[in-house]
């Protein structure tokens, strides 16, 4: 299967998008003959993993529209606006990348070089394809995603919304007025979905292309040493993420206040944000002493050994697309506590970990503190459910498992086999 990857974002040295780009485009290539098409600004990092120019990939410098986009983005996040501004604020130049790789391989298309082209990030679904008319019209199936996003603020948390700059979320749906939007599901062969809530958002005229392939993924060959031993006294509790409202660290906090103080339970906070003044405040008045720290950033690299250190990986983040951390922890056997809401929810199972109802923040952290009273009760509970934590990572959220999940879209739009229809969340079975 010959396939051209539009990867603009995908970088092995960075986080987030481009750490999944990366890796989703490496995993590919190890089932198809795939060429990746990326932005100038991943060259060296591609170079420098061993990837040759030309004959692994290309990059399209868009730099003179994707520079002073990207500096008038910065500057609003730093005026308090959301992400929502600064996804908004992709289209323009990522219109003008798509340009370019039809520029470059338009006529490759045409002739016939490749059997699917693929566009792989953004993940974005509010950001249209210019070329995936183009692309239909030379007879090769196109394939956009996994797209994710569009999780709704909880009407719950208004005041969450507001504290995290998303002014614009209630206007969020403008992006279907954007050039394209409509072009672009309409020529797609297969558009992949990576959660429940992103496919609600596809006409409903276009669900029958939809195929479920999840956002995130884990490298096993990184998690390899899962943690071992009976959980300790006191039960360790640890906490991943940036320090912003919407994750949920001062619920956790308020929730395990208590049995922290009665020395049952110890709490362990990695990451940094503008909250962490108010946190910290926070953990003072509880008066908890070292029994709950915030220990600031922690190198992506060196988390996992603090991860692997705890019996609970307690994230009650209220609006999260997706949840790679939370696939990590349960890779490590690291038993996860989540709301079940946005990603997480399609994550984790009750026989892989425990999920909370979405309620008020009040009702989070009693549901929480609950759990966390249940569990030091009896923790004798948490073996199973961190082997099967560690199983269902293993079947289904690798990368080389989301490959073969490609894979199968690629030849169903191929005409070489079926429609994958896997379930939402995928099945423990």
């Amino acid at each position: 299967m010959r396939v051209l990857l539009i990867a603009e974002q995908a970088n092995p040295e960075w986080v987030s998008v481009p750490l999944e780009g990366w890796s989703h485009s490496r995993a590919i290539a190890r089932v198809c003959d795939a060429h990746v098409v990326t932005q100038v600004r991943n060259r060296d990092a591609f170079a420098r993993a061993g990837l040759v120019t030309s004959k692994d990939f290309t990059v399209i410098d868009n730099e003179p529209v994707a520079r002073p986009v990207w500096r008038a983005a910065t500057a609003m996040r730093k005026l308090g606006f959301g992400w929502t501004l600064e996804t908004a604020s992709q289209t323009l130049p990522y219109y003008d990348f798509e340009r370019r790789v039809w520029s470059k391989f338009g006529e490759r298309i045409v002739r016939g070089e490749f059997d699917v082209v693929h566009r792989l990030t953004p993940l974005s679904p509010t950001i249209p394809s210019v070329i995936a008319g183009l692309v239909r019209r030379a007879g090769v199936p196109f394939v956009w995603g996994p797209i994710n996003g569009g999780v709704p603020w909880p009407k719950q948390f208004t005041g969450v919304q507001h504290a995290e700059g998303e002014w614009l979320s209630s206007i969020r749906d403008a992006y279907k007025w954007l050039p394209g939007f409509d072009a672009t599901r309409k020529h797609a062969s297969a558009i992949l979905v990576g959660s429940s809530d992103t496919l609600a958002q596809v006409p409903e005229k276009y669900r029958d292309k939809c195929v479920y392939v999840p956002e995130n993924a884990v490298d096993p060959s990184r998690f390899q040493t899962p943690r071992e031993g009976p959980p300790g006294t006191p039960l360790r509790v640890c906490f991943v993420g940036r320090l912003v409202p919407y994750k949920g660290a001062d619920m956790l906090i308020d929730a395990a206040a208590p049995l922290v103080r009665e020395g049952k339970l110890r709490v362990d906070l990695y990451g940094d944000g503008p909250q962490r003044p108010e946190l910290e405040a926070l953990i003072a008045k509880q008066g908890m002493g070292e029994g709950m720290v915030l220990h600031g950033h922690v190198a992506h690299a060196e988390l996992q050994d603090h991860v692997r250190a705890a019996d609970l990986f307690a994230f009650p983040s209220i609006r999260e697309f997706g949840g790679a951390v939370v696939l990590e922890a349960m890779a490590l056997g690291v038993v996860p506590i989540v709301v079940r809401y946005g990603g997480p929810k399609e994550l984790v199972t009750e026989r892989s970990g425990y999920l909370l109802e979405l309620g008020t923040r009040d009702e989070i952290v009693r549901q929480l503190r609950a759990a966390l009273a249940r569990i030091v009760a009896d923790p004798s509970v948490l073996a199973e459910k961190a082997r099967a934590g560690r199983a269902r990572v293993a079947k289904h959220f690798t990368w080389d498992a989301k490959a073969q999940q490609v894979l199968a879209t690629y030849q169903w739009v191929r005409g070489r086999g079926p429609k994958p229809a896997p379930t939402i969340p995928l099945s423990d079975e």
